[in-house]
């Protein structure tokens, strides 16, 4: 019976932990009129070029913190499904409640019902005027604004994103059959009010109504070239632009002006609203066959699908699910003694660590770039390091700890990177200072690493401190083993920290002239190798025992994420990223936290048993 039990309690664990992953990645929406393509149709944003899919599921992030779009009526459209509406049939759109509001003061604003937080554009439209007037009061200083301030400008905000991402479909007309109206008798003026200026530029006879014509459409369209956030219409030889850039609707329409005919992809998507608005499928299924096949020689369509399943199967969130119940698995092992949950736990450990590692390649494919080009994908790369160096540690040692540290810090990162991104693309485009992929690959990857066994090394001490503070379970053989792990985790964190210094400021040398600059990030990574160098030499001497290390490590941690996250928000040097108040309060938190730690680590230990009656 018990053998029997032995078998089939992992199995039971390993099919619920494949249950959830197949549900988690299993679409949550209805799939419309041929979303499936119109998803990865490529547009550049930001200067990358990426799937529809990918700008719509971050503009509902940022909108209504989901990637779902829930209906009055109870149903759920999927991100691109509602962003193809918001395309072809923007009117329908201004009706979705899209645009989440928390704070009671912007709500009252609004007029709401009581306990509403989501409004469509139509219900936010009669109070445009008190919403301009209220926006045009707030401070220009960021630092000192409350919570009703940031509420208000992220709303404008978002209310200026969503009017330029309807507007960057097709111009102002009203409905699709107006559109291609335009198109037409755009297309049929341009070269009548060319001779016309050509014309009056000669002083010869002209028709002054061709040339007004002309230079109403003409103006309209300068001015929508301005709405720089959607490029729909890749770079062509025969037209005088930036290299790489794609033109948007505006600009497209005034290269028409050059080439005498309006681009086939922009009448794709006029067509695409058309047929959208009649429900004429094979009109729309025409209209994508013409972006598709207009669009195929721009970028590579594998790469666009590959996007969208990444996207759809959000791999990092399975990830964090399975670090959790890895970590749940191997506390009841330890508090029921119950040893057939090790092994479940390691395997799933494992299976979450490979998730993590194939989602870090898939996002270096996309981008093309090394693992870590920014703060978000810095989160993902510590995880995914501390992670292997626990499987590392939990072979070696086969007591559980390398699981449970792992999970921990692989959740905690991946959580930290999931607030990161914020509604934001994710794969952006490399930051200037970061714009070389050889140092990428070598300084920031070995800087990084060692961030991860710095905070690998301090989770280890955490796992020691609570055990001795709050538990009798800390015995001489386990406190001597997670001494070890924390001087053998500290030694390559104090390795890679050191090279990843080092060639920094060779990279430093090469890029600004100067080997080292006292910048603050500088300054970070200088605490981290001088910090990790110490605390080994006092150890290797005898002057610091194993509690000291202990504590040593858990003030690594403060170090760490000072280098980490602090240096980027004082708004000086050139590493600095901008200031963000919620992660300056979590970064204070946690340095709380590991002081509270080190304190706890100061005071009389449970180990020893209670003195006898």
């Amino acid at each position: 019976m018990k053998k029997s039990l032995k078998k089939t309690i992992p199995l039971l664990i390993w099919a619920a932990a494949l249950s959830f992953i197949i549900w988690q990645c299993w679409p949550k929406a209805g799939q419309g009129l041929g979303v499936d393509y119109f998803k990865t149709l490529p547009v550049q944003q930001s200067g990358r070029i990426k799937p529809l899919d990918t700008v719509a599921r971050t503009a509902l992030l940022s909108f209504r913190g989901k990637q779902t779009l829930k209906l009055d009526n109870g149903s759920t459209l999927e991100a691109a499904t509602w962003l193809l509406i918001v395309a072809t049939q923007p009117r329908l759109a201004d009706t979705f409640p899209i645009f989440r509001i928390d704070h009671p003061e912007l709500t009252s604003l609004m007029h709401a019902h009581k306990g509403q937080k989501y409004f469509s554009f139509n219900d936010l439209l009669p109070h445009f005027e008190a919403l301009q007037l209220a926006f045009r009061g707030l401070s220009e200083n960021a630092a000192t604004e409350n919570a009703y301030e940031k509420a208000l400008g992220l709303l404008h905000k978002n209310l200026s994103y969503y009017h330029h991402l309807v507007h960057s479909f097709r111009p102002f007309s009203e409905n699709a059959s107006d559109t291609l109206l335009e198109y037409s008798a755009w297309q049929a003026t341009v070269g009548p009010g060319i001779q016309a200026i050509q014309a009056q530029s000669q002083n010869k006879p002209f028709d002054t109504d061709t040339l007004e014509r002309f230079m109403v459409l003409a103006d309209r369209y300068l001015e929508l070239s301005k709405n720089e956030l959607l490029g729909l219409v890749p770079p062509s030889a025969a037209l005088p632009s930036d290299e790489g850039k794609w033109a948007n609707v505006g600009q497209a329409l005034l290269d028409t002006i050059i080439r005498q005919t309006i681009d086939p992809i922009l009448w794709g998507y006029a067509e695409l609203a058309a047929a959208a608005e009649a429900k004429d499928g094979a009109l729309f299924g025409k209209a994508l066959d013409t972006l598709s096949s207009g669009l195929e020689a721009a970028y590579a369509p594998w790469r666009l699908k590959l996007e969208v399943l990444f996207n759809q199967l959000m791999p990092f969130y399975q990830a964090m699910g399975l670090y959790v119940l890895a970590l749940t698995l191997i506390c009841l092992s330890w508090l029921f003694g119950r040893s057939l949950l090790e092994r479940p736990a390691q395997g799933i450990m494992a299976f979450a660590f490979i998730i993590h590692t194939l989602s870090i390649i898939t996002r270096m494919v996309l981008q093309g770039r090394p693992p870590v080009t920014s703060l978000y994908a810095s989160a993902l790369f510590v995880g995914w390091a501390a992670a292997l160096l626990s499987l590392g540690i939990e072979r070696i040692y086969k007591n559980g700890l390398g699981v449970a540290v792992g999970s921990i810090v692989g959740f905690a990162t991946l959580l930290i990177a999931h607030h990161l991104s914020a509604g934001e693309d994710t794969l952006e485009m490399v930051r200037a200072v970061l714009d070389a992929n050889f140092w990428l690959s070598t300084h920031v990857v070995m800087v990084t690493l060692g961030y991860s066994a710095m905070f690998l090394a301090g989770a280890l001490a955490t796992v020691y401190v609570l055990r001795r503070s709050f538990t009798r379970s800390l015995d001489k053989q386990t406190a001597e083993s997670l001494t070890r792990m924390v001087y053998g985790t500290l030694c390559f964190a104090l390795l890679f920290s050191f090279i990843g210094t080092l060639l920094g400021g060779i990279w430093a040398d090469q890029s600004w002239g100067r080997f080292w600059g006292w910048d603050p990030k500088e300054n970070g990574a200088l605490l981290i190798v001088l910090w990790g160098a110490l605390v080994l030499h006092a150890r290797m001497a005898g002057m610091m025992a194993e509690r000291g290390l202990i504590l040593a490590a858990l003030f690594g941690n403060i170090l760490t994420s000072w280098s980490w996250f602090g240096t980027n928000m004082l708004g000086v040097g050139l590493h600095s990223y901008g200031f963000m108040d919620a992660a300056f309060i979590a970064l204070m938190g946690f340095m709380l936290s590991q002081l509270v730690l080190m304190a706890l680590g100061c005071l009389p230990s449970l180990r020893a048993k209670p003195k006898a009656n």
